[in-house]
Formats: C-alpha cells, structure tokens, sequence
C-alpha cells in the first residue's frame, strides 16, 4: 500500500486531543448569553461526513458543525464542550453522524467509536496477537501486518515490540501501509514511556523490566489499584520470592478473561510460568495502559506481599499469609456462587 505523506495518518490516542477545546475558550466567553439549538432526540434517515483534524480547536469544530447543518448553532455546540471534558476525548479521523442535532447529541456522536471510518481499538493490555487481528478486523492484511512487526525498529532499552503498541483508539488513512500504522503506535508509546518516567528507569530496575511490571500491573488489578499491586511486585522481588501471577500464565495459554487458575495451570513449561520461575518473565505480558506505566515507577508504599479480589471491585491486600488464605476461602466462596459471572 502506498502512503505518500505523513499528514495522511491520522493517530486518535488519549490526551492528543486536548488541544481540541483549549484554542477557542476565548471565543466562548464572548458569546454572551444563550444560543440556538435544535430540541434533543431527533433523528433524521441522512449522515454527513465531519473531518476532525489533528490539533483542530473547538470553535473549528463547532464551526464545521454548524456548516454541515448538523447543530443550529456553532455556540451553543462550544459552549456544551466546553463545559463537558469528553469532549477532550473527540478523536481526530473521519465521523459520520446525523443532521440536526442538538449539541449534546452532536457530541454524544462525535464520541460514538462506532461512527469514525477506518476505527482500530487497542485495549489498555491488548496482546500484540490482539492487535493483530484489530488491524485485519479494519481492513489491514494479515501478512502485510507481521512483516511490519518484525520490521519494527525497538527503541533503545526495550528487547521485545510486546508492550510497545501503546493502548488507544487509531484511525488511519485508506491506503496507510502496516508498517506507518505499526510505527505510529511504537512512537506513541515512546511518548507514553518517556512521561510515565519508564525510560529513564528507576533505581536498579531497567526500562525494559519496568515495563514488564507495568504489563503485569495492567493485567492483575483495576487502575484504584495499580499502584498497591506495583508494590507487591517489587516486594516479592527484593526477597526472592516467586511473583506467582495468574497473568502471566493466562498470557502464554492466550486465555482472555479467565479468573480461576488450575492447579496444572501453574505447573506449564514456559519461561513466562512466574509460579515456576522466580524473577520477572522475559518480557511484557501485553501492552500496558499509561495509568500502568506510572504505578510501575511510583508504587504505594507499603509491607503488602499477597493481594486478592475476593469480589468484583475489591481487592485485599496483606503481608500475612494466614490472612490471605482466609481471604483466599471467600474468594472461592464467591466464585462458587457465581459473584463474578462468566469468566469470559
């Protein structure tokens, strides 16, 4: 596929696009009072197509809005975005959404993933396998795909692409090879580990073993908890104790979304096994988030060596093995009775 300019890829991650409402505040302060709307709830048989450009302002936006016929007027849609911090999140990229709109129903749309052209949805803790087939999903072909993978130049520090396809919403222009549109999730993520502080390190922690840490963070615990978990890592690691995390056998079975791990589970044969070996695995277990990244540089402090979610949204933690093990029998309890749904 040919690309014959930069300009032509359109990246959507998070905070790219807060620019968006910042450049047209003073516009909104001179708006006075109301502005015309259309009612909210009204729906019409005909989309028009709205392109969102990199770094656009928000009265650029409400502007080309208001031109398509789309809200009654360009204030009223500004005023509403202004005021609403999704609106931080409007991705650059192609949007089809309907006429006559009132504002908070144009921005609902402009929000809606299922209405931007060419959409590919990285998941904070996507394996690169994931990713993958999120490329082939939007139209990209396989082969195409693994060539650019194994093309990717790595940056300086970091041995494997796993963990480096930075987590977020893309859209890319028709005819974008795999290759600009993998390098476009890599520079990404350099910018996220450079913020988070994983490429500089910490301590005597590399930045390659941080962001291990950082993937193994995503795939064991809620963001509230991030921070707790990062430092029951590092606290098994200072005392040579096995990390013993389901993620990482569930990474090499490819197993998504299980919450019980066998007893023969953790007995597999595989450098990733942390209940057989001890340290870190090889590499990262997926492609970690940026709230992840940050735990795995400013953990909480803390004694805590086990951590448990005995039920949805609450998750223990101890450095007491009998009370984890008390912890562990409600766990089970409740997997038993079904607290936690489907494990898929």
């Amino acid at each position: 596929m040919k690309v014959d300019k930069p300009a032509t890829l359109r990246v959507i991650a998070a905070l790219s696009v807060i620019v968006i409402f910042t450049g047209g505040a003073r516009e909104l302060r001179n708006t006075g009072g109301g502005a015309a709307d259309f009612p909210c709830g009204m729906t019409t048989a005909s989309d028009v197509a709205i392109s969102i450009g990199e770094g656009a302002t928000g009265s650029e936006i409400a502007e080309q809005l208001f031109a398509a016929d789309v809200i009654k007027s360009s204030a009223a849609f500004f005023r509403l975005a202004v005021g609403d911090r999704r609106s931080e999140r409007i991705a650059p990229g192609s949007h089809r959404i309907q006429s006559n709109l009132c504002a908070a129903d144009a921005l609902e749309q402009l929000l809606d993933p299922k209405r931007i052209a060419n959409l590919i949805n990285i998941f904070e803790g996507a394996w690169n396998s994931e990713v993958i087939s999120a490329m082939v999903a939007a139209g990209f072909v396989s082969g195409d795909v693994t060539s650019a993978l194994k093309a990717a130049e790595l940056p300086a520090g970091f041995k494997t692409l796993e963990g480096l396809l930075f987590p977020a919403q893309y859209s890319f222009a028709i005819g974008t090879s795999a290759e600009s549109a993998i390098s476009a999730m890599v520079e990404r993520g350099k910018i996220e580990l450079s913020k988070s502080g994983i490429t500089a390190g910490s301590g005597k922690y590399s930045a390659q073993q941080l962001l291990i840490i950082a993937s193994i963070i995503q795939a064991e615990a809620d963001t509230k908890d991030f921070a707790k978990v990062s430092r029951v890592i590092l606290n098994r690691l200072e005392i040579g104790m096995p990390l013993q995390m389901d993620s990482t056998v569930h990474y090499v079975k490819k197993a998504r979304g299980e919450i019980f791990l066998s007893t023969k589970s953790t007995l597999l044969k595989s450098e990733y096994n942390t209940y057989s070996k001890y340290g870190l695995p090889p590499g990262p277990i997926g492609n970690p988030g940026a709230a992840a990244m940050l735990a795995a540089v400013n953990p909480e402090p803390g004694d805590w060596t086990y951590f448990i979610t005995v039920a949805p949204g609450e998750t223990r933690f101890t450095s007491a093995l009998d009370q984890f093990n008390i912890w562990k029998a409600e766990y089970k309890k409740n997997l038993r009775a079904g607290v936690f749904g489907s494990e898929k």
